[in-house]
């Protein structure tokens, strides 16, 4: 599975973005596809998966009410769309992909077996 990251940028707080991350190869009825970010000096922090069996769909307390991610099946792609952005979400925004989640692992990086190559987003004024 390859994963291509695309929709990153700088946007001012209280504004919005979309990003989007394709996955080719064969998916399963596991697959999942989450997004994670990273500040430099910070550790890798879970922001949303969502597995295509069954459509769960986690997120984690700051991405809760803000952001929404979403899938399209038939593209092997999800979107994360974020909105009322703060300055505290600037981060590398990395899409992560694997086909055998089991549910209770869906915000652990470690259970993903596939990365994508991260989209800067900046919150800034």
């Amino acid at each position: 599975v390859q994963l291509q990251a695309s929709g990153g940028g700088l946007v001012l707080p209280g504004g919005s973005l979309r990003l989007s991350c394709a996955a080719s190869g064969e998916t399963s009825y596991r697959f999942t596809m989450g997004w994670f970010r990273q500040v430099p000096g910070k550790e890798r922090e879970f922001v949303a998966a969502t597995r295509w069996g069954g459509g769960n769909t986690i997120y984690s307390d700051s991405a809760k009410g803000r952001f929404t991610i979403s899938r399209d099946n038939a593209k092997k792609t999800v979107y994360l769309q974020m909105n009322s952005l703060k300055p505290e979400d600037t981060a590398v925004y990395y899409c992560a992909a694997d086909n055998r989640m089991i549910l209770s692992s869906m915000g652990t990086g470690s259970a993903y077996d596939y990365w994508g190559q991260g989209t800067q987003v900046t919150v800034s004024s």
